[in-house]
């Protein structure tokens, strides 16, 4: 099964590099999706199947708490596999997206990192690939 993944960042370079990392995983990939902030990001996913939304926090209009918090109110997307990317150090923070159902990676990441949390939260291996 190959994963379409929404990667929400306000910053382009902080998206490409997350996009380039997704395809050094080797995982099975479909489509990859951007937006600059969580209120695109709930734009495309009402126009695209996502499997996978990688979030921010810190971003202008709508920041990836808000986002999280609106589509968790969804029946659609309560079950989405949400990974936070963020540098937030905050205790509190964390916890409250831990409590929204996502899982958290610390900017800088490792590949690695990031693959290990993808294979956990979605189920799907490099070994899915086709």
């Amino acid at each position: 099964m190959a994963l379409n993944i929404l990667v929400v960042d306000d910053s382009s370079v902080m998206r490409s590099i997350i996009i380039k990392t997704l395809k050094m995983t080797e995982l099975p990939l479909g489509d990859i999706w951007e937006a600059q902030n969580g209120e695109e990001g709930l734009h495309l996913l009402q126009e695209k199947w996502i499997d996978l939304a990688l979030v921010d926090i810190h971003m202008p209009v709508m920041d990836g708490e808000e986002m999280i918090r609106q589509l968790r109110k969804n029946n659609q997307y309560e079950n989405l596999p949400v990974i936070v990317v963020s540098s937030e150090s905050d205790p509190n923070k964390i916890e409250m997206m831990l409590k929204q159902g996502a899982t958290f990676v610390h900017k800088p990441f490792k590949p690695e990192i990031l693959k290990e949390v993808i294979i956990d939260v979605t189920g799907v291996s490099d070994e899915d690939k086709d």
